[in-house]
């Protein structure tokens, strides 16, 4: 099998071309770690190499020892036995593997056995591991989980737990949905007290938690009694012991070697997690963001994995005396497949390192009350950003995966639908992405507020006059006037001031967001090669009509829905 770094020559344009300098300064705090660690950088070329090497550690243990046990790890799936969760076979072997390489302290700060690198990277990481074996993910990518608490525990907390994660000793979860709050999180009711020795206590059940039986779980319970909204939460830290019961886990259509728990907390002692009523509007958006970006790098892998599978379908089969990758339908079928993984790929980059850039931000604010002022606008640009940009890549890579798998499946025709084929496991597989996290439907009402105020056009005015358009000439009008329909459209929408037609416009409004700054960003990629340079001509040849039309739409004041939606519904005629 591949190394999956090295095989993939997208990801290696980017990590060649990729602008990381503003990166690699925030998070290895201008070098601060040089001479404190024998492995921390000393300047931006050496953090540079140091992230090839990890990239190719990943990509090495990806292709080469988690792919080929893959679709035993479908098949076994992760099972439940005496109260207990057992992984598959090829689950513990990976983690195993991935524990030995150490890589499971990925962004964690060095001083507790991190490896510091910044969220960029790990983005690839995920996507690599994905495309081995999308559940993986499901665990190797919980490391958000250790993340919230470096940016939100106490010293001590950082100093009992964090190298506990980094060695791969403790896996996680975060223990935020219940039966009756799933997208809702207002309505977790989950209860948390503190008994008479202070000492908090949980009682209640989670429902629908990713790797549930983890050793250390953050948990979003109510902690102020007579409260029903989400200011009456908090966030607590719980480690696995006999007051917690795993109740079962969810058989499932895909990722079987992820398990899905419901869980029983029965006065389970936990501790708080920074300040009591900021679970849910902080530490938890803070979380769920970082998950978000997680979920499109696997929805990315999986599309890079089925579109294998049907490139090598493609070749190998032979109808009417040649390959069927001879076919124009079916070639055409393979071009937009592999487009559209590119464009999903620039726009998970380009968040990733806005993320990064803001949260290097966030911790250059913190170091003192001046330096907080003098990075005051740039930090408020960047956090309306990462605000919108996160949703964005979500609902994109993951309708895209779902999009890629579909038509990969297509591509087998009668083969891909046997479980025999690969392609089968990555259809299902990727069918979870857009709905966990947050539908797209809610990555639509997370990024709506962003466009409308402003955020999408100030980053895409930073794109019109930062890059540098001369060997793209001829594509560059077309994306000007992308960006000057989406600006119309989104006057319109104002001018209007009708919260309705807001609503029922919102993803027409945001997917032309998105397919406007794709194309940005394709333009700038062009810069840097030829084959980049068709694959943006191609890509606008279909993104521009798609524009135009949504624009249409809103312009026209269309909303025959919103008149007669019952009556078209009722189907009585």
């Amino acid at each position: 099998m591949p190394n999956f770094y090295k095989d993939n020559d997208d990801i290696q344009f980017h990590m060649k071309h990729m602008d990381l300098q503003k990166v690699i300064q925030l998070t290895e705090h201008h070098f601060a770690d040089k001479g404190k660690f024998d492995y921390a950088p000393v300047n931006e070329l050496d953090a540079k190499d140091s992230y090839d090497m990890i990239l190719n550690i990943v990509g090495d243990i990806a292709g080469n020892f988690i792919a080929p046990r893959s679709a035993e790890v479908d098949k076994e799936g992760a099972h439940f036995e005496n109260g207990e969760v057992r992984y598959a076979k090829g689950t513990e072997e990976a983690l195993d593997m991935l524990k030995k390489a150490e890589l499971m302290g990925f962004t964690l700060p060095r001083k507790y056995g991190g490896l510091n690198c910044p969220i960029t990277i790990y983005a690839m990481a995920i996507e690599m591991v994905s495309r081995a074996d999308a559940s993986l993910m499901n665990l190797f990518g919980l490391q958000d989980i250790a993340e919230t608490i470096s940016h939100f525990g106490d010293e001590d907390q950082k100093q009992r737990f964090l190298p506990r994660f980094s060695s791969g000793e403790v896996s996680g979860s975060m223990a935020l949905t219940e039966p009756d709050a799933g997208s809702d999180l207002q309505a977790v009711m989950l209860k948390a007290f503190e008994d008479e020795k202070g000492k908090w206590r949980l009682r209640g059940v989670k429902r629908f938690i990713t790797n549930g039986c983890g050793e250390i779980s953050l948990v979003l319970a109510r902690s102020e009694e007579g409260t029903s909204d989400g200011r009456g939460l908090s966030m607590f830290i719980y480690e696995r012991e006999k007051h917690m019961k795993i109740r079962r886990i969810e058989h499932k259509l895909g990722i079987h070697g992820s398990p899905t728990c419901e869980m029983q907390f029965n006065d389970a002692p936990a501790e708080l997690v920074g300040k009591r009523r900021m679970g849910l509007i902080k530490y938890v958006m803070s979380l769920m963001n970082g998950a978000r970006l997680a979920i499109a790098s696997q929805a990315l892998g999986i599309a890079e994995a089925a579109y294998f599978e049907a490139e090598k379908y493609a070749k190998e089969r032979v109808q009417f005396k040649k390959a069927i990758r001879e076919l124009i339908p079916v070639n055409e079928m393979l071009v937009n497949m592999k487009v559209k993984i590119e464009a999903g790929r620039t726009l998970l980059y380009e968040t990733a390192r806005i993320v990064d850039i803001k949260s290097g931000l966030e911790h250059e604010s913190d170091q003192s009350p001046e330096k907080a002022k003098e990075l005051r606008e740039e930090l408020r640009k960047y956090t309306a950003f990462a605000a919108l940009f996160t949703p964005m890549s979500k609902a994109y890579n993951t309708e895209m995966s779902n999009q890629v798998a579909y038509d990969s499946l297509q591509i087998h025709g009668g083969t891909g639908y046997m479980q025999e084929f690969n392609i089968e496991r990555h259809y299902r597989d990727a069918r979870i992405t857009n709905i966990y996290e947050g539908t797209t439907q809610l990555q639509i009402v997370a990024a709506i507020g962003g466009v409308i105020k402003g955020a999408a056009m100030e980053r895409i005015e930073e794109y019109e006059k930062g890059f540098d358009f001369s060997n793209v000439s001829n594509l560059h009008p077309i994306v000007k006037d992308m960006k000057n329909l989406l600006h119309q459209a989104i006057e319109t929408i104002k001018t209007k001031n009708d919260s309705l037609y807001q609503e029922y416009h919102s993803r027409r409004l945001v997917e032309m967001a998105i397919s406007t700054i794709i194309g940005y960003l394709m333009l700038r990629d062009a810069s840097f090669s030829e084959r980049k340079k068709d694959v943006a001509k191609y890509y606008l040849e279909y993104a521009y009509p798609e524009v135009k039309m949504r624009h249409d739409v809103i312009v026209s004041n269309t909303a025959h829905f919103l008149d007669k939606k019952e009556e078209i519904l009722s189907g009585k005629n």
